[in-house]
């Protein structure tokens, strides 16, 4: 079941679900739909240097970090991603998914219809996770688009679970992601074959 705007106010403000750290609080005026919650973007990108990049061999993630680049932007000054581009973000806020509720993230129609898209696949948040979301960002356009953060990005809507996880994803033993904050390059170096 998908919680309302009630249930998802009180997820909020009670259970402290969603929260910021840094830049403005949330504003449930703004950002509270009937059925979902609007996250901003946050301010740290990771911007894949492709001139540097033979390939990116996924059985030998030693040179990955090398590709890859932190990029601090201003809600003034954004970040332009060009048609074609890939980058990381992330949101300004903080998930803390309680053990018997999942997340699903959506980007925003506004911005989908100027080709860009928030999520390649990593979408759906699981019970027990605590972090800010790593927004995989792509221009499907044929023109660059600017985006800004603090600017409402994309939606995340609640689901119930028929009962508490009963392994929530922070115990367990390969929980890469747990706290993470910013735009988080990938992990895939720390998972057990």
């Amino acid at each position: 079941m998908i919680l309302s705007d009630r249930e998802i106010k009180k997820l909020v403000e009670d259970k402290k679900a969603v929260s910021t750290k840094k830049g403005p609080s949330i504003n449930m005026d703004k950002q509270l739909g009937p059925s979902s919650l609007d996250l901003r973007l946050g301010y740290t990108f990771g911007i894949l240097n492709t001139r540097k990049v033979e390939m990116i061999d996924t059985k030998d993630m030693s040179k990955y970090n090398q590709y890859i680049e932190e990029e601090k932007h201003s809600s003034e000054d954004g970040v332009i991603v060009h048609p074609g581009e890939f980058i990381l973000g992330t949101t300004l806020e903080t998930v803390d998914m309680p053990d018997d509720i999942v997340g699903r993230v959506e980007g925003r129609s506004s911005y989908g219809r100027l080709g860009i898209i928030i999520h390649t696949t990593a979408g759906f948040i699981d019970s027990g996770f605590k972090g800010q979301i790593t927004l995989e960002i792509q221009n499907l356009g044929n023109v660059p688009v600017k985006i800004y953060p603090e600017d409402r990005i994309c939606q995340i809507a609640f689901e119930t679970m028929s009962s508490p996880a009963k392994t929530p994803y922070g115990k367990k033993t390969d929980s890469k992601y747990m706290n993470q904050e910013g735009a988080t390059f990938s992990r895939l170096k720390n998972e057990k074959r």
